[in-house]
């Protein structure tokens, strides 16, 4: 069985975007030489998100108006616990844990095993700092 990892450097300067990230997972698909397997993407970071869906703005677009409704910026200790501490980031928490921490796709003839339209996403929700993405891609 073969193992190949890599470390992405996300530096979103946005508060909170989405970053297609298929055509980097897919290279380290090619350059692992794995032809049937597993990859894992997964975000390092707990105020960001690795998920799957269809690249299209509008649908960003409302993704970004429901995780602001279901958890909004409010950096004041008034709403969140967490801003207490003296950090002003608890929505971009809420919102990492509602899209996902990683995905695993399989891996089939060399390339991602994808249904129509799915593309893989870094989701930020505390940006303007580098953070970190893992790539493991494992196999035969």
């Amino acid at each position: 069985m073969k193992s190949h990892t890599r470390h992405l450097t996300m530096n979103v300067p946005q508060r909170m975007d989405f970053v297609n990230i298929t055509a980097e997972v897919a290279e380290e698909i090619r350059r692992s030489g794995v032809k049937e397997g597993l990859c894992l993407v997964n975000a390092m970071h707990i105020t960001a998100s690795v998920f799957i869906n269809d690249d299209e703005p509008g649908l960003h677009a409302d993704y970004r108006r429901w995780l602001e409704e279901l958890a909004p910026f409010d950096p004041s200790p008034k709403r969140y616990q967490h801003n207490r501490t003296g950090e002003d980031n608890a929505d971009a928490h809420h919102k990492r844990q509602i899209m996902g921490r990683e995905v695993v796709v399989a891996i089939t003839d060399g390339k991602l095993d994808f249904g129509p339209w799915e593309q893989i996403f870094y989701g930020e929700f505390d940006g303007r700092r580098p953070k970190r993405v893992m790539i493991k891609v494992i196999g035969e």
